[in-house]
């Protein structure tokens, strides 16, 4: 039986991460995932600047950067007016081959073993994991880095509390101008006009030459509309998002549209010997508040660079131990602003009750200022003509 200090069940970006950085700091590490390549999958497409200033701390920042695309800057458009042009630091990335890239930084002193985890027996010496191959493994520390698989929680007596069924549901697809040569804008955030359309925004950004869209909208799995937008997907978006092509142009849908629906959940009974779960394994975040990424990166991160080596330095692997990486303020604070903004993001989108529209109106006032005064500084540091924040070139025109 082969023993190690750290299993990890799950090779996707969170696996992959905390397996690069643990093995780095000189641990015996294991990675289990059944799939030798990581596939096309629909998931995280882009980081933003806090995202990656989180990434920095990993070690791993270069790899990322090296494997997407910057946009350099954005328009933002609000109940149908343009409300700002602003610098932007988000990197987009087809994630399937970003997470290769991820795993082929795994330093070689790392075991992969392509596989399933079908049992794990934990107590507070050590962890032994059964796998589909029949083999069976012994680690000090097993991560559940297993994304949405339930069957592992189950088997071990954790729970999962479901907060919001369908929360959300994401689009992912490829655009091109109908017309035109190219797009007047590096990248793109039109938010939805009116809470009757039930969408939150459509946010364009480039990835290599192809400009990437990720669509979120609130509707639940039985609701006609997304087949309606599956078979007619221009049309649909069109008749949701109108003003959209006064900013874009004629605009087509290329290649295809991806749907992944998200239900909000947390976990219970999740402080056990020698176990941890890290990003969607433990609590599941709303992609249309953009915290996803961000929330299992800080899982990761905290993890791997505040607790495992000093948990390996003692013996023992109990819940006082396993406890203390659940309280870490930071990881705490980023799962509370997960769940609040997952629920302010899709009232802003769709109640619509006096409180939440005068909201949306402020929110496309506070935006404008901002444009302003930094045309302002612009204009004073004699910077106009050479920045984003100048006034937007005009869009593409729509032929009679």
């Amino acid at each position: 039986m082969r023993e190690f200090d750290v299993a990890i069940v799950g090779a996707g970006l969170a696996g992959s991460i905390a397996a690069a950085m643990l093995a780095r700091a000189g641990h015996a590490v294991a990675v289990i995932d059944a799939a030798k390549t990581y596939p096309d999958d629909f998931r995280v497409e882009k980081f933003d600047g806090e995202q990656m200033r989180v990434l920095a701390r990993t070690g791993l920042s270069d790899i990322v950067l090296a494997s997407s695309t910057l946009d350099r800057s954005v328009w933002v458009t609000r109940l149908g007016f343009l409300a700002e042009k602003r610098l932007s630091d988000q990197h987009g990335f087809d994630y399937g081959r970003l997470v290769n890239t991820l795993r082929a930084a795994i330093p070689p002193s790392a075991a992969m073993m392509h596989a399933k985890v079908t049992a794990i027996a934990n107590s507070p010496k050590l962890q032994r994991l059964t796998l589909s191959t029949g083999e069976t493994i012994e680690a000090r520390l097993a991560v559940l880095a297993t994304g949405l698989n339930e069957s592992l929680r189950a088997s071990l007596g954790i729970g999962r509390i479901e907060l919001e069924r369908c929360q959300s549901i994401t689009f992912g697809f490829d655009m091109e101008p109908a017309q035109a040569a190219s797009f007047p804008f590096r990248a793109l955030t039109h938010y939805s006009e009116h809470p009757r359309f039930r969408a939150a925004y459509i946010t364009l950004f480039p990835i290599g030459a192809r400009m990437r869209a990720n669509f979120f909208v609130y509707r639940r799995l039985d609701d006609p509309w997304l087949r309606r937008f599956r078979d007619a997907p221009e049309a649909t978006l069109e008749a949701v998002l109108p003003s959209l092509a006064r900013f874009t142009g004629p605009l087509r849908i290329v290649g295809p549209v991806k749907m992944r629906p998200v239900d909000l959940c947390v976990t219970e009974g999740y402080v056990q010997p020698g176990l941890v779960l890290v990003g969607d394994a433990f609590g599941t975040a709303c992609p249309a508040a953009g915290t996803g990424a961000r929330k299992a990166l800080v899982d990761i991160e905290r993890l791997c660079n505040g607790y495992v080596s000093r948990w390996l330095a003692t013996p023992g692997m109990d819940v006082d131990k396993i406890g203390a990486f659940y309280a870490d303020p930071e990881k705490q604070e980023s799962d509370r602003r997960s769940l609040a903004l997952a629920r302010t993001t899709r009232a802003m989108a769709v109640d619509p009750g006096f409180f939440w529209g005068l909201r949306r109106w402020l929110q496309l006032g506070a935006t404008r200022a901002r444009w302003t005064r930094n045309l302002v500084r612009a204009a004073l540091s004699g910077t106009v003509g050479n920045t984003p924040y100048d006034a937007p070139a005009r869009p593409p025109r729509q032929s009679a």
